[in-house]
Order: structure tokens, then sequence, then C-alpha cells
């Protein structure tokens, strides 16, 4: 009784991770969306007016680095789930 106690554990930890890893995956799709948008943006609106460059940069950056943000969560989210 206590063997199969240890595999079916076993089993729920290979599934939890397995589950983490599709999270994350998909969790990660989100950010990837955000960062082409983004820099989408800065493209178009340099394109559209140049001398704006330099704030359209500024203002590109800090979204970058908070849809960045989102990302990393997720990557901890999914090493806490998976237990390591």
């Amino acid at each position: 009784m206590q063997v199969s106690n240890i595999v079916l554990a076993q089993g729920v930890s290979d599934l939890n991770s397995g589950l983490a890893a599709i999270g994350y995956g998909l969790g990660a799709v989100g950010p990837g969306i955000g960062v082409g948008l983004i820099w989408a943006a800065v493209i178009n609106g340099t394109a559209r007016q140049p001398e704006a460059q330099s704030k359209l940069m500024g203002i590109a950056w800090i979204s970058f680095v908070l849809v960045e943000v989102l990302a990393l969560i997720g990557l901890v989210v999914y090493f806490i789930a998976s237990g390591g």
C-alpha cells in the first residue's frame, strides 16, 4: 500500500511539472505579442514623425521593461509550480 502511494505522488508531481510548462508557454505568448506591438508602434511613429524618435524610444523602453517583467514573473511561477 505504501509503495503505490509513492508512485502515485510521483505521477502527480510529473503532471504538475508538465502543466506548469504548458502554462508558462501560454503565458509567454502575451508578452511576446506586447513587445511586438510596442516596437511596431515606435517604428510607425518614427516613420511619421522622425523628430519624435527620442521621446518614442524612451516610452518604448519603459513599456518594454514592464512587459518583460510579466514574462519573468511567469518564469518564476513556473519554477515554483514545477518544484525546482
